[in-house]
């Protein structure tokens, strides 16, 4: 085991981290994007609590971030956020290869090429570089918190015994803590560090001043959870997912513990493990030249066996380093793919339909594990070199030299990533945000269907200020308690006709009187779960009559049921298109729902078709000058750009694909009813639209999956 007296290469790991942030930055998303990204976003902006378990830490690192004059767009400051958090774990993975490679690599000059060339191929594997240029989650901070608490238990192992070098075990245990209020991902290093600190100087631990000092850095780290979580849900902002008010409540434990999510325990699979270990791997084969297609599965495995013999070596040259990198391996690995126990993956097994699948892929999930892994590819790069320059007759200087020119491999992630990776100039998320809240009138109540057509609009109200006198009703979120409370509590905001869009500017719009639910939180906290009904029967509210499409109603439908009872005539309700087919499967609404662009209209009384209102083929009843006009106000641009390698996360297609709906049914009602002109124009964007999801390059790896469910 190696004695080092080097001083570790800072400078070195400066100049990497700002390379890597240099390669972010030009690939940096210009605005928010599908998924979490923009509930992400709007919770750092209003220190809110996003889904469980909360994240506190990110919410509060993300918001004084924000308050940085880094970009006049907060979400372009939130991205940044996510890139400079992944390259500054760039740097410390950097220091830890160089250190680890010593016992390898005796040349500096090759030790300090193979720690960047490793790590450059690290930062831009697909996942890792994807998630670095959008705050789509809040993996990038775990990222770095792993990378530096392995950085600070190698550097420990470096340091001279005595009362300085203890303070650094309480220092880890601090950020291990700490993290774990960020999200779990962030104490995955933790077992190989306790490996590395053991073997260097297992009496450590048995140090009461230590020990207690452990103990209270482990409570300070996680009281965050504690504290930051239960007082500002008690202050009610915007968006309070879970609304875990109470000190130890039980609302609280419940939403740290994920209880909304229901996951079985890790021992009953819900999936074959071997299905899930594969699913881990299609992901590795995603990660070093996705946009080559069928050319990036030899590169995966060449990277994979460099990073296995990178492993191997550093097990048999440094035993201390060597055991600890091989129980991080593992933990990223074999032992995370076990913990996270995921259902079949949303694109493996493409020729069994009937299995219980995610609802997207799930790779960010292994963000940590793939950077990790360019450690050892580093170390592999190291132990090629030397190599080489054995072969070439020894060792000095400029016979590892001859080994130089395999270090260009590292180059291969950046040109076979960055055509699907870079989230430049992808604006559809927001594009589909101000659409959808721009096609419906002042005041009114938009229900959606879930994460993708409801966390941009968050975004639009909370972050950009956009019609926030519009209620967002979540049929996945109607389910719980706490988002009936809050719609009910949720005061509209003034419409302004100033700044808004045609037909809604330049007139008068009452403001309604009232919560959205005439029961109180308290009633609304005693809705049933589920109740039976008799399937096809009914019942009528003023002019709707409401026909019963299954034999149950649940919560979520109960709301919904209660908005329509409690705002007919007084405020406007609309459908998202993206909710589908659930208001006429559920309600049989379908008589009284009239298309207006993306969404549908709850007319109070039966359609009459005429001039205006006619049934169209695949849209239902539809308005034809309200959806004409929309259509040609909508950003379908941003929509349909040219992306040459289609719309690589084919779950989130769904939103695209509403438009593209849209504009093809939309153009075959304007040509059915003489209208030539319209109906060209629609069709040429359903035709753009359509191009532009599909890949025009060679095709991506993993291929289309099965549709997503909303």
């Amino acid at each position: 085991m190696t004695a080092p007296a080097q001083r570790p290469p800072y400078g070195a790991a400066l100049l990497v981290g700002a390379a890597v942030l240099g390669v972010y930055l030009l690939t940096l998303a210009p605005t928010t994007a599908f998924w979490d990204t923009s509930e992400y976003i709007a919770a750092a902006r209003v220190l809110g609590i996003p889904h469980p378990p909360g994240n506190p830490l990110f919410v509060l690192l993300a918001h004084v971030w924000g308050l940085l004059p880094l970009a006049a767009d907060y979400a372009v400051r939130i991205n940044l956020f996510a890139a400079a958090t992944s390259a500054a774990s760039a740097a410390l993975w950097f220091l830890v290869a160089e250190r680890w490679m010593r016992e390898i690599v005796e040349v500096r000059w090759a030790r300090l090429a193979s720690a960047a060339a490793g790590v450059l191929v690290a930062a831009t594997m697909w996942t890792v570089w994807n998630q670095s240029t959008v705050n789509e989650k809040v993996y990038t901070v775990s990222l770095l918190s792993m990378a530096l608490v392995t950085w600070l238990a190698v550097h420990w192992g470096d340091d001279a015994p005595g009362p300085h070098r203890d303070r650094w075990i309480i220092l880890i245990a601090y950020i291990t803590a700490l993290s774990s209020t960020n999200h779990l991902m962030g104490v995955l290093a933790a077992p190989a560090v306790a490996i590395y600190v053991l073997w260097t100087d297992w009496r450590v631990v048995t140090r009461w001043r230590v020990l207690l000092g452990v103990a209270l850095a482990v409570v300070v780290g996680i009281s965050v959870n504690y504290i930051f979580l239960p007082i500002r849900a008690g202050q009610f902002p915007p968006i309070n997912e879970g609304e875990p008010t109470g000190f130890f409540s039980q609302a609280l434990l419940e939403f740290l513990g994920r209880a909304q999510y229901q996951k079985p325990p890790v021992t009953e699979r819900q999936a074959a493990f071997t299905s899930q270990v594969l699913n881990y791997l299609q992901y590795f084969g995603w990660q070093f030249a996705r946009d080559w297609g069928r050319f990036a599965r030899p590169f995966a495995v060449i990277f994979g066996a460099l990073g296995l013999w990178g492993l191997w070596t550093l097990v048999r040259r440094d035993r201390r380093a060597g055991l600890a990198a091989l129980a991080m391996f593992g933990t990223l690995t074999l032992a995370l793919v076990w913990y996270l126990n995921f259902k079949y993956g949303f694109s493996i097994h493409p020729g069994e339909p009937g299995l219980p699948r995610e609802v997207r892929e799930r790779d960010y999930f292994f963000l940590g594990s793939f950077a990790y892994f360019g450690v050892l590819v580093a170390i592999g790069f190291g132990a090629l070199l030397r190599a080489v320059a054995e072969a070439a007759g020894g060792e000095d200087s400029p016979r590892w030299a001859a080994g130089a020119p395999v270090l260009l491999l590292a180059l291969v992630p950046l040109a076979g990533n960055h055509g699907s990776a870079s989230r430049a100039h992808e604006t559809a998320a927001r594009a589909t945000a101000l659409d959808l809240l721009e096609s419906v009138e002042p005041y009114a109540i938009l229900i959606t269907a879930g994460d993708n057509d409801t966390f941009p609009l968050w975004y639009a109200q909370e972050v950009e200020g956009v019609r926030q006198d519009v209620t967002i009703a979540n049929l996945s979120l109607l389910n719980t308690r706490w988002h009936l409370r809050q719609l009910r509590r949720r005061e509209a905001a003034p419409f302004d006709t100033a700044a808004a869009t045609a037909p809604w500017r330049g007139r008068a719009w009452p403001r309604p009187e009232g919560p959205v639910f005439a029961l109180s939180e308290a009633e609304l906290d005693t809705l049933p779960e589920v109740i039976e009904v008799e399937q096809g029967a009914g019942l009528r509210l003023d002019g709707l009559a409401l026909r019963f499409g299954q034999p149950a109603l649940f919560l979520n439908d109960l709301g919904v049921l209660l908005l329509i009872r409690d705002n007919l005539g007084r405020r406007p309700i609309y459908f998202s298109w993206s909710t589908g087919a659930y208001p006429d499967q559920t309600w049989g609404l379908t008589s009284y729902l009239a298309t207006e662009g993306l969404v549908r209209r709850l007319v109070p009384g039966e359609i009459v078709p005429g001039d205006s209102l006619i049934l169209s083929e695949g849209l239902g009843y539809m308005d034809l000058p309200r959806t004409r006009a929309l259509l040609e106000r909508y950003r379908w641009r941003e929509v349909a750009r040219e992306r040459r390698y289609g719309w690589v996360d084919v779950p989130s297609a769904t939103m695209m694909n509403t438009y593209l709906i849209v504009y093809g049914t939309a153009a075959a009602t304007f040509l059915a009813r003489g209208d030539t002109a319209a109906a060209l124009a629609a069709d040429s964007v359903a035709a753009a639209i359509d191009r532009s999801t599909r890949p025009t390059g060679r095709p991506t790896a993993g291929g289309p999956g099965p549709a997503a469910p909303q």
